[in-house]
């Protein structure tokens, strides 16, 4: 078997993944903060951590993948505020939004999705455990964490004392011990969520989420954690924190894996710029498929410059495996992926090297090699694509009405009769019509066959 890679942001390099159980792997991925439709940048650790989950099951019997909603947070409560909706009906519906689009871009759903409201008591014994232990203090019906109780804070981000508190989003408040200090549970004012708690009522702070969530379903020690590098610090910094600290021994995650951004056009995107791109407007405009080879067609840990142009290179790569499995309409999904893709993507899941060594296989079942197209449906698998028939992704498939395609259907067939009444005036003329409409007309030895462009 293959060896499994990882680039490990906690120790800075490259190291052999060793699970803590090999017949059950656990991780955690941070999700969405439900307050607004997701953006390009969101899709991003979505379809990176999909296809490690699909790699981690191909490799080993068992993976609990869990990937939480934050519900409780002030820009839920800000936004539900500016528009007059509830807070429950905004986090449904901005839920539900997240799961109809992460799911157009044919990513797996988690096998479990806890939600934030609902493990409040376990945020509450985790705060209490760090009080007993000297690492949080209550002020003012605040509780916070202190940063100074932990010697090993900072190692994950490896900044310096200094370096974190410059870096950090730093709340001025007079109850604070340290600037650096953080919260882990506030008071809430009557106009505000919250719940009861010994420290009166109020909610938890952000970080203290997350880490409520990862024990209550993977326990005090699991194998990977995952999410985009602007967590690192403070959010995942802070994680590994009041976790360690609340469960003394436990180490937490034993892997931390981090993607990198994705600018627009060279640009790092912002409203400001005019660059923000809600991902169900991409959706609407661009086939799904080609949305998530793009999102993988550079390294996880590199930045991804997402353009229009690279989106249409994503397409017409696509075109061509199509086209090469399409040469081969018998083949099936070869009982394992190929050596060439499995072994890039165990390689701290090298996607570049993966789509490389698919586009040699393509070219293989081009010149008629039948076993490289099961090859290449065996590593669509662990990739997440070649979710469509041949015919549904040159003809529109998912991305278009059934009754579309029925029409156009029949005027094929029209011009098809047409031709062989020698009426090739009305052939053409129907031809013109369809390539008015973005439709390839191509005829061969064994018929005609069309396409979009």
């Amino acid at each position: 078997m293959t060896e499994l890679k990882l680039h490990n942001s906690k120790s800075r390099r490259r190291e052999v993944f060793t699970p803590i159980d090999p017949a059950h792997i656990r991780l955690y991925v941070c999700g969405p903060t439900v307050y607004d439709l997701a953006h390009i940048g969101n899709a991003r650790p979505v379809v990176v951590f999909d296809v490690l989950v699909r790699l981690l099951r191909h490799i080993f019997p068992r993976v609990t993948y869990v990937r939480n909603i934050t519900d409780v947070d002030d820009k839920i409560f800000n936004r539900a505020a500016a528009s007059g909706e509830t807070i429950a009906a905004l986090t449904a519906r901005t839920a539900r939004d997240y799961h109809a689009d992460m799911s157009a871009l044919f990513a797996l759903p988690p096998d479990i999705e806890p939600r934030a409201t609902a493990h409040i008591p376990q945020m509450i014994d985790i705060i209490e455990r760090l009080i007993a232990g000297g690492h949080a203090y209550e002020a003012e019906g605040h509780v916070l964490f202190s940063v100074a109780s932990d010697p090993q804070y900072g190692l994950l981000s490896g900044r310096s004392p200094d370096e974190l508190l410059a870096g950090a989003r730093v709340e001025v408040a007079p109850y604070k011990r340290d600037a650096g200090d953080f919260v882990l549970w506030k008071r809430s004012t009557p106009d505000l969520p919250g719940w009861d708690s010994p420290w009166g009522r109020g909610r938890p702070g952000w970080h203290i989420e997350c880490s409520a969530m990862a024990w209550r379903y993977l326990g005090e020690n699991f194998d990977i954690h995952g999410g985009g590098d602007d967590l690192m610090f403070p959010h995942h910094e802070n994680e590994i924190a009041q976790s360690c600290c609340a469960f003394p021994g436990s180490g937490f995650a034993r892997v931390w894996l981090h993607n990198r951004m994705l600018n627009v056009n060279g640009e790092k995107m912002s409203k400001s710029l005019g660059n923000f791109i809600i991902l169900r407007d991409l959706l609407a405009k661009a086939p799904a498929e080609a949305i998530r080879l793009l999102l993988i067609r550079s390294h996880y840990r590199s930045v991804l410059d997402f353009s229009d142009a690279a989106l249409r290179d994503a397409k017409a790569e696509l075109d061509r495996f199509y086209r090469a499995l399409a040469a081969h309409p018998a083949a099936q999904a070869a009982a394992s992926p190929p050596a060439g893709v499995l072994s890039a993507l165990c390689d701290d899941l090298n996607t570049p090297a993966a789509i490389a060594a698919l586009r040699a296989l393509a070219d293989a079942a081009l010149a008629g090699d039948a076993q490289a197209a099961s090859d290449m449906k065996a590593a669509g698998l662990l990739l997440g694509i070649f979710n469509h028939t041949e015919a549904e992704w040159f003809q529109g498939g998912q991305d278009h009405a059934g009754q579309d395609r029925q029409r156009i259907d029949a005027m094929i067939e029209e011009r098809r009769a047409a031709r062989a009444a020698k009426n090739f005036a009305r052939a053409d003329e129907l031809r013109k019509i369809l390539d008015a409409e973005g439709i390839i007309v191509e005829d061969s030895a064994i018929g005609t066959s069309w396409r979009r462009a």
